[in-house]
Formats: structure tokens, C-alpha cells, sequence
């Protein structure tokens, strides 16, 4: 199972800002479903919506054409990393100061969340969430006392912070776009004439035909006051290590992150693997949707015919972002139906962008078989997961991971098939164009920014395995 983390957006002076607001999000619904919301500033007061669910649930017309008023608007879609599933921890995180109104959008992770937040309640500071972003805004208040800057106590704030964040902060009438020294989660900067817009994936900026200008870098901060835009570093450069797994997985196929078309890079990982690990047989297939562009890949490169002989149901949202268990094991039954016709007696490759845990492939192998597959070969098109992300995946130890304590012989004997291949690292980074400017550690354990120490020990101790639970 893997969790899926956040999706911003804002706009400055536009007077429909709410409502490109709320395209911007629902173009990037697919990076979470547990719950939205959108602030807006009409320069006197700062307004807001949020709750859970879907972007066109939280939503209505009543809300975007009169309540959200205002032409500087920052939104968030959320799937909770750090923090519960609750109404009260949904984002933008909204704070008043004084005279200040504050408003934080976060995609990430913070991996110094527990130290900074027991200094800052010894300090008097009262937590109302469960969040890492509550604790950001604390520290931005804590420095604005210091300074009255708002601008500097959010530098002073993003450096005292360690993990991966990419942030949307709404302060007053000034719109301010900042990437962690790392540049570990993608977010781009667009224009719709001469207003600016900020969006994770450029499919944002797609369905509100915004031009797309630049990803913002890692460490720089970038504010919109009176329409004018000023861009700044705040700290002092680090390697980039931006998130390989936005190519692999997460980010929609359409979109541009880090400066990779991401169908194309999809298609490469599959090419690559066709190299690696060519196999005889009837046709490859993907589980989609995920695993379409590596397949085609696959297939072009190896000449094996390409099938689509498992259908998907698009009413069913991803399994891996749904709040209980109960229904991710009733999404994976409806998610993807097979062709029968197509599967009686075929040796077939079938093509996935990862491995987590193996029960969602396990089961549906299993149906493959039911229904008279021959033979079942298996390739990933990205390298075994054996460590857990601490920046904003949430693969949250060890023990959760198939690929920590078995081999692949083990895994292709669990899942009952004939034969299994990773994409190997060299393989991955042959397939996009960046060289050295990957966060790996999920694969090799490299951790690029330092954890804390009660991150833990227990995270990253392999439990007994995944494979006992079902032997």
C-alpha cells in the first residue's frame, strides 16, 4: 500500500482566484482524496472552506461564487502523512496573529516534526492539530515576534525545519511559493496573462490554460505582492534530491515534473526493463493504470504484443487512498476485472510500476490463474522498495515492505508466478535525464537528510516478513 501525500495550488489577482483554485485542485485530485480546502484574502479579510472528501464534495457553487471572496486564493488536497484522518488537520492550515492572517499549505514531510514541537510546547506554544505544518506556522509566528518581517521569519522558520517541503503560504495580501534545500517535491510556477499561479503538476496549470514558466527551484523562495513577483534563496544550496518516485508513480502521466515529461519517462522505465529482462511470451499487459507507459514501453522494445486484458473500473478510486482497510480490500475485488477470453492458456508478462507489500498482485495473480493463465511473468519497472520514506511516502517501516526480508525467488514463489525483475537503479537512472539529482533512499537506504533519532530505530528494523503472515 502505498499512501499518497498533498497537491497545491494558488493564484494572485485574479478575480476568479477560487475558482481556478478549484480546478487547479481537482486536476490533482489524484494526489489525495481525504480532504480539500481553499483560503482566499479579499484584502481586508481572509475566508475559508475545507473538508473532507473529494474536491467537487467540499465544494459548491455557493461556496465558490460568493463566500471565498477575494483575488489571491491558495488550496490543498491532502492524504495524511503526519497527522490523523480528521476534519481538524485538514489543509491550508490557517493562523491569526494580530494583525496577521496566515495561511500554510504543505506537501511533504518533516522528519525533526517531534523535537520542534516539544521545544515550542515547553515554550508555551498550544497545538491544536496533529500536524508538521501546525508546527511550521509556530515557528513562523515565533520569529515574526522577533522580527516583524513576515518574510524573514519564514526563512528563519524553513531553516530551523528539516525534511522535504514544498509550500504554498498565504500572508495577508503577499502569495509565497517555497521548495526545501533539497528540492524533494515538485512544484511549478505558471502565469494566466500576467497573473501567477503556483500547482505541484503542470495538468494543473493544463485544464486552467496557464502557461507554464519554471519549476520553482530548491531553496528559493518566491513572493507575489502588488503583482509583482521577487525570488530569493533562503538558505544554502544542498545536492538536489528530487523524488524519482513522482516519475514512477505518483504524478499524472500529462504532467512535467522536474523537468521530465512523465509519460515519457514511464515509457523509458519499461524499455529498460524490456532490456533487462526480455521473456518469451503471448502478450504483456499492464495492471492499470499505473502500469500502462511502462508497458508500452516494454512491449516496443521487446516486439511481445501489447494487451490491455485487464479492465479497470474508474469509478474506484485508488486503492492505496482510501481511510480503512476494509475498503482497500473491497477496491482491490472491484478495482480491475480481466478479459477472460483473453487469459486461458497465455504465457503473459504483466508490466507494474512497483511492489509494496505483494497482496494486491498476490490476489490478482491468483485470478489470473483461476482463469487458465499458462504462465505469469512478472516485471517493475522500478528497483525493489526495502526502506521506508520519511519525506512525505508513507512506507512507514520495514516491516511493511516484501522486498526488506525476502529475495526475489521468495517474492515470485508468494505471488505465484514464474519469474520476477526490478528495474535495476542503473537501469531507473538510465531512463530519466538527470543524473545525480534523485532521492533513492527508498531503494538503497541513503537517506540525503539527516532523521532524527526517534524516527527511528523501529522503522527501519525489518520485521520477520510479509510472507510468513500468508504461509
Amino acid at each position: 500500500m502505498k499512501k499518497e501525500y498533498c497537491g497545491l495550488f494558488g493564484v494572485y489577482g485574479h478575480k476568479e482566484a477560487a475558482r481556478m483554485t478549484y480546478f487547479g485542485l481537482y486536476a490533482q485530485q489524484h494526489r489525495g482524496q481525504e480532504s480539500a480546502g481553499i483560503v482566499t484574502w479579499d484584502g481586508e479579510k481572509i475566508r475559508e472552506q475545507k473538508g473532507m472528501g473529494l474536491v467537487a464534495d467540499v465544494f459548491n457553487e455557493r461556496h465558490l461564487g460568493k463566500e471565498l471572496k477575494g483575488e489571491i486564493a491558495i488550496g490543498h488536497i491532502r492524504y495524511s502523512t503526519t497527522g490523523a484522518s480528521l476534519i481538524r488537520n485538514a489543509q491550508p492550515f490557517l493562523v491569526r496573529h494580530g494583525n496577521l492572517r496566515l495561511a500554510v499549505a504543505h506537501n511533504g514531510n518533516l522528519v525533526n516534526t517531534y523535537e520542534l514541537r516539544s521545544e515550542l510546547e515547553a515554550s508555551g506554544s498550544i497545538f491544536q492539530t496533529t500536524m508538521d505544518t501546525e508546527v511550521l506556522a509556530h515557528l513562523i509566528i515565533k520569529y515574526l515576534n522577533g522580527s516583524g518581517d513576515i518574510e524573514e521569519a519564514i526563512a528563519k522558520a524553513c531553516n530551523k525545519v528539516r525534511g522535504a517541503f514544498s509550500l504554498l503560504i498565504l500572508a495577508n495580501d503577499k502569495l509565497i511559493a517555497i521548495k526545501d534545500p533539497y528540492g524533494v517535491r515538485p512544484l511549478g510556477l505558471g502565469r494566466v496573462g500576467d497573473r501567477y499561479v503556483f500547482a505541484t503538476e503542470t495538468c494543473a496549470f493544463d485544464l486552467i490554460e496557464a502557461e507554464y514558466v519554471r519549476p520553482v527551484e530548491p531553496g528559493e523562495m518566491i513572493v507575489i505582492h502588488k503583482n509583482k513577483m521577487t525570488s530569493r534563496r533562503y538558505c544554502e544550496p544542498q545536492p538536489r534530491r528530487q523524488c524519482i518516485f513522482e516519475l514512477i508513480y505518483f504524478a499524472r502521466p500529462d504532467s512535467n515534473i522536474f523537468g521530465d515529461v512523465v509519460y515519457e519517462r514511464r515509457k523509458a522505465m519499461g524499455a529498460k526493463l524490456a532490456e533487462e529482462a526480455p521473456v518469451d511470451a503471448d502478450f504483456v499487459m499492464p495492471f492499470p493504470d499505473s502500469g500502462n507507459y511502462a508497458a508500452v514501453g516494454y512491449s516496443q522494445v521487446s516486439g511481445v504484443p501489447l494487451e490491455l486484458a485487464m479492465i479497470r473500473n474508474h469509478y474506484v478510486g485508488r486503492t492505496f487512498i482510501q481511510p480503512s482497510q476494509d475498503m482497500r480490500d473491497f477496491s482491490v475485488r472491484v478495482k480491475l476485472n480481466p478479459v477472460k477470453s483473453m487469459v486461458k492458456g497465455k504465457r503473459i508478462i504483466i508490466v507494474e510500476d512497483s511492489i509494496v507489500r505483494g497482496t494486491t498482485i498476490r490476489a490478482r495473480v491468483k485470478k489470473l490463474r483461476e482463469l487458465g493463465a499458462r504462465e505469469i511473468h512478472l516485471r517493475v519497472s522500478c528497483p525493489a522498495i526495502r526502506f521506508p520514506c520519511f519525506y512525505g511516502i508513507d512506507f512507514s517501516s520495514k516491516g511493511e515492505l516484501i522486498a526488506a526480508a525476502h529475495s526475489e525467488d521468495d517474492i515470485a514463489r508468494f505471488l505465484g508466478i514464474e519469474s520476477l525483475h526490478y528495474l535495476t537503479i542503473p537501469g531507473l537512472l538510465d531512463s530519466v535525464t538527470a543524473d545525480d539529482a534523485w532521492c533513492l533512499a527508498c531503494f538503497d537506504g541513503k537517506y540525503p537528510i539527516p532523521l532524527s533519532d526517534r524516527l527511528g530505530k523501529n522503522c527501519l528494523e525489518a520485521a520477520p516478513g510479509i510472507i510468513k503472515e500468508f504461509c
